[in-house]
């Protein structure tokens, strides 16, 4: 969700639980708040991002990298973490790889707002709930982990449904497609690379802002896409792109602390149901003939995901 998350459907769970030292052996009220805080946020944004409908999509990219860069920014200060920021910017191959999950993670921002304009949030959706066990898959042909029986099911399901949806629906779910993709390689290389979650995504905002100031300022000297006279109702929304990205991230950062795996583990659920309610309940997209043969197969995969976890922490 995002998530994701997404994020969330905006950011995945794993880069920012692998900077993670303690695992709370119980969960705790404040924990359980905080991460229905974040995966709910993660759920509704698509409302949000509706409200900019007629805003030109690399103008909101370019607000959201701008502003939570702005917003990262402050926050490292008061933290006092410039320290670890100096020394992952001298580790090239901390750089490398914090390059590689910026785009990464751009490409996610990009194509889910994408299909918001498009109305496509309940095929975005359902690439969150596939997401998951994406991540499962990367790592077993990555990380070299091996795959329980139920995860086999649950990935075998979770094909057959993306290939039904392409099949009846005659055309390949790319946005789902892309989104999993992209969020699951984003969390691979968070996992590996060698900064907490905090100072990580502080970098690859950082990354990002130099490109999102310059086509800001070019939209500005053009007239290109918005226009420059104030629009109070316009261009706080676009300066709200910045906390409604980095506020579920610190929600989540802190429930983790607070949560254990397998309650995290249920809650990611959370954004990628929201996210589908708001597309159908709310926007009105249609539930097709295709989505209701590939979404039980989706729903079957992520039970079997969720028993197959329950089981894995019982016995350990």
């Amino acid at each position: 969700m995002p998530r994701l998350p997404g994020s969330p459907v905006d950011l995945p769970p794993g880069p920012l639980l692998s900077s993670i030292a303690e695992k709370p052996d119980e969960d705790t009220p404040a924990g359980f708040a905080l991460g229905v805080t974040a995966y709910g946020l993660w759920g509704v944004i698509p409302l949000f991002f509706r409200l900019l409908d007629g805003v030109p999509l690399l103008a909101i990219l370019a607000h959201r990298a701008w502003w939570s860069f702005v917003i990262l920014l402050a926050t490292i200060i008061l933290c006092k973490r410039g320290a670890a920021v100096r020394a992952v910017l001298a580790n090239r191959r901390a750089c490398l790889l914090l390059t590689i999950s910026t785009l990464l993670i751009a490409s996610n921002w990009c194509t889910y707002i994408y299909a918001v304009s498009i109305e496509q949030v309940v095929q975005a959706g359902m690439g969150y709930f596939i997401t998951p066990l994406a991540n499962v898959l990367l790592g077993v042909l990555v990380l070299g982990e091996r795959l329980r029986r139920l995860q086999i099911v649950a990935l075998v399901a979770a094909a057959a449904g993306v290939v039904v949806l392409t099949i009846h629906g005659g055309e390949v779910p790319w946005i789902a497609i892309s989104l999993v993709a992209s969020f699951s390689l984003y969390g691979l290389v968070r996992k590996v690379v060698a900064a907490d979650a905090l100072v990580g995504l502080f970098v690859e905002t950082l990354f990002l802002a130099p490109a999102a100031l310059a086509y800001l300022g070019y939209l500005s000297a053009t007239s290109t896409g918005t226009s420059t006279a104030f629009d109070f109702e316009r261009d706080w929304l676009l300066l709200a792109t910045g906390p409604i990205t980095t506020v579920p991230l610190v929600s989540f950062a802190a429930a983790a602390r607070r949560l254990r795996m397998t309650t995290l583990g249920f809650l990611q659920f959370l954004t990628p149901t929201m996210q589908v309610g708001v597309a159908l309940l709310l926007f009105g997209e249609p539930f097709t003939a295709s989505h209701r043969l590939a979404f039980p197969l989706i729903w079957i995969a992520v039970v079997l995901y969720i028993t197959d976890a329950v089981r894995t922490v019982r016995r350990r």
